[in-house]
């Protein structure tokens, strides 16, 4: 049936999906398997404080990612303001502004400022040639984010901390089962943050964990994550409850065991997006780059305004009105939040890559709980929104 522009939902049709369609919808393992190692943890009474589901998820995840030490905490904002601590971060620490507020936000909330990094266009991944402009005598470190699963370029990276006594971590929340150069993402910098939150690829509920090589440096984080207690009564050092919970770690555990499904369900939603949207004025898709191991958790578009005829925001409003609830990854970018907009209010002077990707962006379902069906029906909607542009935008305004 030929439709009209009036046919979306935005402008009186019918919505396209009866129930909503989430990006970040979480990825469930085998419940039969959880529900055992849940009995089994309620039948031990060990619910918390390093119970052997805790332990044996450290164990599983070091020993995949090639690491000597993993350290599971509550969540990935706790285990990167404690990886931060541990490193030794004050003063300044430069930062993309083009993540999740969470990576700024774990450095103020202990009184180190985020100096905020421009992009690389290409990679959405911090800009090893804008940093030693943000130098200064405060500046005590840097973290780099993995966005999307591709790893930032950890070696100009490195090799300007090196040159200026530099310390550098990596958010890699986006990134657990991915590579760089063959190697697990996990063993770069002192140290590398993942994170197990329900909507990212490997969910242990809420979760997050420290990856590193350093001996000390992980001997520091694991007093840290439980009030600084070395021993039953014995404090000695600062510290905070940054532990993970059994419950998490039997989530984390089942997760684990299907990650091969997973991975292979992302792949293949993101070839159908990319085999659905070719073609389509203004539209672009991220890709990934050969010869490496991705999760491809994430469909991420850039809409090109002038070519597409709308705007990223107005095709983002006709999808949610289609019950598609994308989202405008990483909108409107960490320096225009607050407390940052108003301590510097003229950061987007100095980001002008981020500031233009900030509006251009758009994540789109995927996981296990998006089936063909749906990725057909939404590439429709993009298709016929664009194909109808100046119809639609009239009849929206």
């Amino acid at each position: 049936m030929k439709r009209s522009p009036n046919d979306l939902a935005i402008l009186g049709g019918m919505a396209a999906f009866r129930e909503p369609l989430h990006v970040g919808r979480p990825n469930i393992g085998d419940r039969e398997y959880l529900m055992a190692l849940l009995q089994d943890m309620f039948d031990r009474r060990w619910l918390t404080n390093d119970g052997p589901f805790v332990i044996e998820f450290e164990r599983r995840i070091a020993m995949m990612l090639g690491v000597r030490h993993c350290v599971a905490t509550c969540n990935a904002t706790v285990a990167l303001e404690i990886a931060a601590r541990a490193a030794g971060f004050t003063g300044e620490v430069i930062v993309p502004s083009f993540t999740f507020i969470a990576t700024a936000h774990a450095l103020q909330w202990q009184g180190i400022t985020p100096v905020f990094c421009d992009i690389d266009p290409d990679t959405h991944n911090i800009d090893p040639d804008r940093i030693e402009a943000l130098i200064t005598p405060r500046t005590s470190g840097i973290i780099g984010v993995h966005l999307w699963g591709r790893a930032c370029n950890v070696e100009a990276i490195e090799r300007i901390a090196h040159r200026y006594g530099l310390g550098v971590i990596y958010d890699a929340a986006h990134a657990f089962g991915c590579t760089h150069r063959g190697k697990p993402i996990g063993s770069a910098g002192r140290a590398e943050i993942f994170s197990f939150h329900a909507t990212k690829f490997l969910n242990a509920f809420e979760g997050g964990a420290v990856v590193t090589n350093d001996d000390e440096l992980a001997g520091k984080i694991r007093l840290m994550k439980n009030f600084g207690f070395d021993g039953v009564d014995q404090v000695v050092y600062i510290g905070t409850n940054g532990k993970m919970a059994e419950t998490s770690a039997a989530m984390g555990l089942t997760s684990l065991e299907r990650i091969d499904h997973f991975t292979a369900v992302n792949r293949e939603n993101h070839d159908r997006y990319r085999n659905g949207l070719r073609d389509i004025p203004g539209i672009s898709m991220l890709t990934y780059a050969q010869g490496e191991t991705y999760n491809y958790h994430y469909v991420v578009l850039e809409i090109n305004e002038e070519q597409a005829g709308l705007s990223r925001d107005t095709l983002c409003a006709i999808l949610r009105a289609e019950n598609v609830l994308a989202r405008r990854y990483f909108y409107p970018g960490c320096h225009r939040m607050e407390p940052y907009r108003s301590y510097f209010p003229h950061a987007g002077l100095l980001l002008p890559e981020t500031e233009r990707l900030t509006t251009r962006v758009l994540s789109l379902p995927t996981g296990t709980a998006v089936g063909t069906e749906h990725i057909e029906k939404v590439c429709e909607l993009i298709h016929f929104a664009i194909g109808h542009a100046p119809a639609v935008i009239q009849a929206m305004a």
